[in-house]
């Protein structure tokens, strides 16, 4: 328990990473075991709420990968992935908008909503705030790719204060839903926004040279050493979405991007508001 003296040092030390991002917006990703797990869940709620009770606009983009292999299979439906995107047939790309837009955006905007009413639940057909295209040539395969993000729709809410909870299912001019990887939507809005930060809650500590050793995590990276490790094959499978994502929206002039691990508790506030952060920061 921290005393008085420790609570007003505290304050004091915070102070000036709140005013560095008040008024700005902030880009989060939220997946992984932050979904599944109810105390994590809890963490990553008070964070958001703290965040806009100061002044920051946040803009949560989730996915729900784990729900939905669940679901699929409950189903008897075998998952399949591509470079670390889900491959989504018909029968899956049903599943999948049903999880991600009926169960798990609703589920998010009402823990938010119960402290105070503050936030939306948006899927990219709501306000055609996502047009996508089809990203594999490929006639039974639905994942998508951004074409378009309506940047007006969204700064609409963003300015009456409230929180948007966005799901990664988008449709193209005909109607037809698509399943679009998370992490590349919320690179997309957050490039569209110029946001100040795009934070990808994750389920490993960051960008790492061996994932089995703490101690070899990349704290900073230029856009320039991406391409390295990739080429080594350092960065593969599901981070390589990840790492795009982030390269593509610090070139649309988003300040940083964070990849953190979202199993620790508070670490959105943990690598936003101290000095030495918790995960892997790129930039320019």
């Amino acid at each position: 328990m921290l005393n008085d003296f420790e609570r007003i040092q505290a304050l004091i030390e915070v102070l000036p990473f709140i005013q560095k991002l008040v008024g700005r917006t902030v880009i989060i990703k939220y997946g992984g075991s932050a979904m599944t797990s109810e105390i994590l869940k809890k963490k990553v709620i008070e964070d958001l709420l703290f965040l806009s009770s100061i002044g920051i606009k946040p803009v949560l983009i989730h996915g729900g990968g784990p729900i939905i292999n669940m679901w699929l299979k409950k189903l008897s439906i075998e998952p399949e992935f591509y470079n670390g995107i889900r491959v989504t047939d018909k029968q899956t790309m049903e599943i999948v908008e049903m999880v991600l837009v009926g169960k798990i955006n609703k589920e998010l905007v009402m823990l938010l909503n119960k402290k105070t009413t503050c936030a939306v639940g948006l899927s990219g057909k709501d306000g055609n705030l996502i047009t996508a295209s089809k990203l594999f040539n490929l006639e039974n395969n639905f994942v998508g790719k951004v074409r378009r993000i309506n940047k007006q729709f969204l700064t609409r809410f963003l300015d009456e204060g409230y929180i948007p909870v966005i799901t990664s299912v988008a449709a193209d001019e005909s109607g037809q839903a698509y399943n679009i990887n998370a992490d590349t939507v919320a690179g997309a809005i957050a490039k569209s926004l110029q946001a100040e930060k795009l934070v990808l809650l994750t389920d490993t500590l960051g960008v790492m040279k061996d994932t089995n050793k703490p101690n070899t995590l990349f704290r900073n990276l230029k856009a320039s050493d991406i391409n390295k490790l990739k080429q080594s094959n350092i960065i593969s499978g599901g981070m390589i979405p990840k790492v795009e994502c982030c390269i593509d929206a610090l070139e649309g002039n988003v300040k940083s991007a964070h990849i953190i691990d979202g199993r620790i508790e508070h670490a959105l506030l943990l690598e936003l508001l101290t000095s030495n952060g918790i995960g892997s920061t790129l930039t320019i």
